[in-house]
């Protein structure tokens, strides 16, 4: 008899224009038999639910019911990515180009470089690290890990539209490419120029064409834009903010500390283990500390999330880490990540709660 933990689930998503819709379907047990269950609707909002098994069948009569309706739904546009827009190659094979990392910062070194002209400043956005590279008809996606991944179809047929052979690094949200630097222009690599430099040449790239789906990313340069953008972000509630040394080379990879790229966050967030997934929607998550993985606490799944399984990697939002116990406090699931390996999930990534002083 088939198991619980065996019985097929999956979550797809379906954006276009002003729509943005989740459907989950899944085989449920029904004593000795089984149904085939569904939920559908706005993402984020409450979701409709209802079954195609009005009274429980066989397993093999649920796998074929379950098989249809998942065919079904593809063939409508509904895919298994998040951003929910169809996508080229997602074969997820090494590239050999890794994209350069981020080291954090806090508040008073935020200060520092703000009133610092060697630095500009650009909002981090909350997407996925994406870099694009054509070569000839050759067009592939490559995430944080160096692996080939799918790129939205808006997004290729943007770059197919290019003349020039060109690498493109950038975050990716929907159907979207927050594009912040350039690699390779006619096939050149161009990675030692300073970065005012390439950031000039992505600007002129992108204005090559008319299209709206790779977006090039707001820089400040002086004090007075930068604390004004800075008030823009932080009024808006976005993430955060990237500081690029104008003269520096892109230097593939992290380095132990510091940079010529350095990031700040206005909110906490991290990726962590799923190491057990309870019986209600939520799932138990660990990360890796000097003595081994130890746990960080519990965080429930939206209605709208698929449930992740143990071992899978996931982003969570929360407002601070307990130093004496170091579980987190107000964690809000954020999503899978298949672009970071468990190594990453470590205690280094906590804010703890400060002093009440």
């Amino acid at each position: 008899m088939q198991t619980l933990t065996e019985l097929p689930t999956t979550t797809l998503y379906y954006r276009e224009g002003s729509s943005d819709k989740v459907y989950q379907c899944q085989i449920e047990s029904a004593g000795e038999r089984f149904v085939v269950n569904f939920a559908y609707g706005r993402r984020g909002g409450t979701l409709n639910t209802g079954t195609k098994t009005n009274v429980p069948v066989d397993y093999d009569s649920a796998q074929r019911i379950f098989d249809k309706l998942v065919k079904e739904k593809r063939a409508k546009g509904y895919t298994e990515g998040e951003n929910g827009t169809s996508c080229l190659h997602c074969d997820q094979q090494p590239s050999g180009i890794l994209p350069q990392l981020l080291n954090s910062i806090d508040e008073e070194q935020v200060s520092h470089l703000i009133n610092d002209d060697n630095w500009c400043m650009q909002e981090k956005q909350d997407g996925r690290r994406l870099i694009i590279r054509k070569r000839g008809q050759d067009i592939i996606g490559i995430n944080k890990k160096g692996n080939t991944v799918g790129l939205p179809l808006p997004v290729f047929d943007v770059v197919r539209g290019f003349d020039a052979d060109v690498t493109i690094d950038g975050e990716s949200i929907g159907d979207n490419v927050f594009a912040f630097d350039l690699l390779e222009l006619d096939g050149v690599d161009i990675r030692s120029w300073p970065y005012r430099e390439r950031l000039a040449a992505l600007m002129n790239l992108l204005f090559s064409v008319q299209q709206r789906n790779i977006k090039l990313v707001d820089t400040a340069f002086t004090t007075e834009q930068k604390l004004a953008l800075l008030k823009e972000l932080k009024a808006g509630k976005r993430e955060g903010v990237v500081f690029k040394q104008v003269w520096s080379a892109y230097t593939p990879g992290r380095p132990n500390s510091g940079g010529n790229q350095l990031k700040h966050k206005f909110v906490a967030t991290l990726s962590a283990l799923v190491s057990k997934v309870n019986q209600q929607r939520s799932v138990g998550i660990s990360l890796l500390g000097k003595n081994g993985w130890q746990m960080a606490g519990n965080v429930t799944i939206p209605a709208n999330h698929s449930i992740p399984g143990a071992g899978d990697i996931v982003e969570v939002r929360y407002l601070y880490a307990f130093p004496e116990s170091d579980i987190l406090f107000q964690p809000v699931y954020l999503g899978k990540r298949d672009d970071v390996d468990p190594g990453e999930c470590t205690t280094r990534q906590l804010k703890y709660k400060p002093n009440d002083e």
